[in-house]
């Protein structure tokens, strides 16, 4: 986990280089639309059983329509979970440990992006910490019986925007004070500095889990297309110049490269290789300074467990 991106280009890899998953079983959240989508939809192809979890039923119905109607022989199911909502988390996880007997992948993968004024989940955390971060750390938590029977892989969605994120442990929930993006940019360096103390406890520990972070460039997709309302430079960027975003099934790479690809290293963070870190193909990804500080992330770490009312332990 240097905090460097290698600059020898990795080949360029693509669907076509995952590997048969026959046998193994992958959760996506927020597998119903946009990265979650391709993701199910590529997994499938490659023979796992694929389950999209998502908080809307007919959405879900609907993309495990268009996989199967792309992969008749493709083994998917949808499963309802609120990310907003820590019981519905819950609730969840106990339905899929009396399903399975093991989780060979989890992509956290679910996010929001931006609200233009503060939103609160159920549980009274701020939506984007809550959504984005808490919710999967909660969520892994819970299944980490299952992944540690399978010795699984667990993929965790970042951002180009944690570039800019910091932990405000002073205010945490943006009660004092709420701007969408460096709240945005706080929840998505929480996730990356997840996977790295995800798996700095799984070496500790021996639980034999691999956790890795991704992050898909700027890609088309409706978080940061389709949503925007065209306020301030980065909606009018979003709205009228979506062209400058690569497709969805381009930006998925990177996540698909961390959950499959035997080259992919434990603890390595990976997104596109070009315009620095927009677009292209999986690449070792730069890792902003405040990622790599084990102090803040231990200290995060206790305080999400207190928060989500979860134990690693």
């Amino acid at each position: 986990m240097e905090n460097n991106n290698e600059g020898v280009m990795m080949k360029k890899w693509t669907t076509a280089d995952i590997p048969s998953l026959k046998g193994k079983n992958v959760i996506i959240t927020g597998g119903a639309g946009g990265l979650g989508f391709e993701d199910a939809l590529a997994l499938a192809k490659a023979g796992a059983t694929v389950i999209v979890a998502g908080r809307d039923a007919a959405k879900g119905e609907t993309a495990l329509a268009k996989i199967r109607s792309d992969v008749p022989s493709a083994d998917v199911s949808f499963e309802l979970i609120d990310l907003a909502d820590l019981a519905s988390v819950a609730s969840f996880s106990e339905r899929i440990s009396a399903k399975l007997d093991k989780l060979d992948i989890l992509i956290n993968n679910a996010g929001v992006m931006t609200p233009p004024n503060r939103l609160a989940t159920k549980d009274g955390f701020e939506l984007q910490f809550g959504t984005n971060y808490l919710s999967h750390f909660a969520l892994t938590a819970h299944l980490l019986p299952l992944l540690k029977k399978a010795k699984g892989r667990v993929v965790s969605l970042s951002s180009v925007a944690a570039r800019d994120g910091a932990i405000n442990f002073d205010d945490l929930q943006a009660e004092e004070s709420y701007k969408p993006m460096p709240v945005y940019a706080q929840s998505k360096i929480a996730c990356l500095m997840f996977a790295f103390e995800l798996q700095r406890q799984s070496d500790k520990n021996g639980w034999g889990i691999t956790s890795i972070a991704a992050h898909p460039g700027l890609s088309r997709t409706e978080l940061l297309v389709g949503k925007s309302d065209g306020r301030g430079l980065s909606g009018v960027v979003r709205k009228y110049a979506w062209f400058l975003f690569q497709p969805v099934a381009q930006g998925a790479l990177p996540t698909l490269f961390a959950a499959t690809s035997p080259s992919a290293e434990l603890g390595g963070y990976y997104g596109p290789h070009a315009l620095r870190e927009t677009r292209g193909y999986p690449h070792k990804a730069f890792i902003p300074k405040n990622a790599l500080d084990g102090e803040v992330s231990r200290r995060l770490w206790d305080a999400s467990e207190k928060l989500a009312r979860v134990s690693y332990n």
